[in-house]
């Protein structure tokens, strides 16, 4: 039997310019693998939507409609109050000081774990961690062992007329607490998978530390630091449960702006509670907003990136 005899059954497969596809007649009844029925999808999608109106847009639209009840003058007098003023300025203040010193020890914290390998870096990666897994009211209660009257430090600080708790630096205390590890999180990863080639290199051509710094590692880090300060900031305004523990709760001295809400809720005074509990709302409208823009404008630069690697 010659070889032109043979009848070769048709194949399964058909090999072209190295990649497998199916014969047209078989690929055309193949179903997608990512392709859902249409009732699916709108079901999934109605559901999501469902799920973001009740626990998101409607709760907003709560806040604004009910601090907005009384009219503009209402509002504007309810914000414009003393004691929430008070709050607002404590609450600029608590953020405009734990936010810098966040970034620093973040850059710090994420330089040291991506770059360099030391004894005990397991141990530091743990720490920056424990604000995410302890309560903010049991940190709060930690400030309190340490510093309180009958703490560790309480009679040493009340001997030298030294004043954390219930004041102005408790609360700086606190807020530092819940939010050091958003930056120092933020740049971890980004800063592992970047490697360190760009300043190594940099430093073999003659450049310094600093040098190296500010020329190659923050251009490369930029759009992650900033979108871990955006959420520390965030964090830092909105933070209540370790601030609650450590204020005291004195109307025009130690009331952030979540304290004054709740301070003004149970005095029924609601309309004023939402008009200042709306300022927190319009905080996590441009925060996200600002996150949303960081995201795309990472995204956009890496597809441009791997266009040009292409």
């Amino acid at each position: 039997m010659s070889s032109s005899d043979l009848i070769l059954p048709e194949p399964a497969l058909s090999v072209a310019q190295g990649s497998v596809s199916l014969p047209a007649h078989k690929r055309a009844a193949t179903p997608s693998a990512t392709q859902e029925p249409s009732w699916v999808r709108y079901a999934l999608i109605s559901v999501a939507l469902l799920f973001l109106g009740l626990f998101l847009f409607v709760p907003l639209f709560a806040v604004f409609a009910e601090a907005l009840r009384k009219g503009w003058g209402a509002y504007v007098a309810a914000i414009i109050e003393p004691d929430a003023v008070s709050a607002i300025k404590l609450t600029l203040l608590a953020a405009a000081i734990s936010v810098p010193l966040n970034l620093m020890f973040g850059v710090s914290a994420a330089w040291s774990i991506a770059k360099f390998d030391f004894r005990g870096k397991n141990l530091l990666i743990t720490l920056i961690d424990i604000p995410f897994s302890v309560s903010p009211i049991i940190s709060g209660l930690i400030y309190v062992l340490l510093f309180g009257a009958q703490g560790w430090m309480g009679e040493w600080l009340y001997e030298h007329d030294i004043k954390i708790l219930f004041a102005v630096p408790g609360i700086v205390l606190a807020t530092v607490f819940v939010t050091f590890p958003f930056v120092a999180r933020e740049l971890i990863p980004l800063m592992q998978s970047q490697g360190s080639e760009e300043e190594e290199a940099a430093l073999v051509l003659g450049a310094s530390g600093w040098q190296t710094f500010w020329k190659v590692t923050l251009p490369n880090i930029k759009w992650g630091l900033l979108y871990g300060v955006i959420l520390c900031n965030a964090r830092a305004m909105g933070e209540f449960g370790a601030v609650s523990v450590v204020s005291g709760h004195i109307r025009g001295m130690t009331n952030t702006i979540p304290l004054h809400v709740e301070i003004l809720y149970n005095e029924y005074n609601f309309s004023a509670a939402f008009a200042v509990a709306s300022l927190l709302a319009m905080l996590a409208l441009v925060t996200l907003a600002l996150k949303s823009w960081v995201e795309w404008h990472t995204q956009s630069t890496a597809s441009v990136q791997n266009a040009g690697e292409h």
